[in-house]
């Protein structure tokens, strides 16, 4: 098990490696509704471009792609539904995430939904 900036532990459940035991739970959660028919299509840490990496004319990497990789993705009444769980709401983590919320909104028009602990 290890700890993250915030304290969080990283854990292990059957084999899959969450970042908190918040996320964990909430995939615990979502698996049941899945089960249940109330969601379905569920996926673990989906990674959608941003912005593209940046090369020059000789092919030489000037930037690297930026991505945000979304704990959960489902589709809940027909709906695209993209969720990021949030245990911590302050510092540059969360101001990196929420600038990557608004270039989702911006790029995919896909709003991604916030999940508290």
């Amino acid at each position: 098990m290890t700890w993250n900036k915030y304290h969080a532990k990283k854990i292990n459940i059957q084999g899959e490696t969450f970042d908190s035991m918040a996320e964990a739970r909430r995939w615990r959660d979502l698996q049941w509704l899945q089960r249940g028919g109330v969601i379905r299509g569920l996926q673990r840490q989906v990674k959608y471009l941003l912005v593209p990496a940046q090369y020059d004319e000789n092919c030489k990497l000037l930037e690297r792609e930026i991505g945000y990789v979304a704990d959960f993705v489902y589709y809940e009444n027909g709906q695209l539904v993209v969720e990021d769980v949030k245990g911590y709401r302050k510092g540059e983590a969360y101001q990196l995430f929420k600038l990557k919320q608004k270039v989702m909104w911006d790029k995919y028009k896909i709003l991604v939904r916030e999940v508290s602990k």
